[in-house]
């Protein structure tokens, strides 16, 4: 079955950038739908990014929009998520996850989501 790790995390200045990734095993992620959520500190885990197995259709959460990009490559078996213009509030682990879909179909919902990697931190400091 898929196992999936993120990597990419750290700590980070406002206004850095970061590159997280999700490297898939045992696998292909070719017919998932994927997506990264985030939990901080005390809250609860919330919706980030979601894309199609074949990338053509991307979500965002209104909180990232236009800072973060969600992309895919099949043929490496990676997820990333491209994240600029850091902030204090996007401190939080960082989680990719999976779910076998149709094509165009993606998903906010944590629920939807079947496999899970184990989160990689990102700890912005101003």
């Amino acid at each position: 079955q898929v196992q999936l790790i993120e990597s990419g995390g750290g700590l980070v200045q406002v206004g850095d950038s970061l590159r997280l990734s999700c490297a898939a095993s045992g696998g292909p992620i070719s017919g998932s739908a994927m997506g990264w959520f985030r939990q901080a500190p005390g809250k609860e885990r919330e919706f980030v990014a979601t894309i199609s197995r074949g990338g053509r259709k991307v979500d965002y959460a209104d909180s990232v929009k236009g800072r973060f990009a969600i992309s895919r490559d099949n043929a490496k078996r990676t997820l990333f998520l491209q994240i600029n213009s850091l902030k204090p509030e996007d401190t939080a682990v960082y989680y990719c996850a999976a779910v076998t879909a149709p094509d165009w179909k993606i998903y906010t919902e944590s629920s939807r989501y079947v496999r899970w990697g184990p989160g990689t931190q990102v700890t912005v400091s101003s």
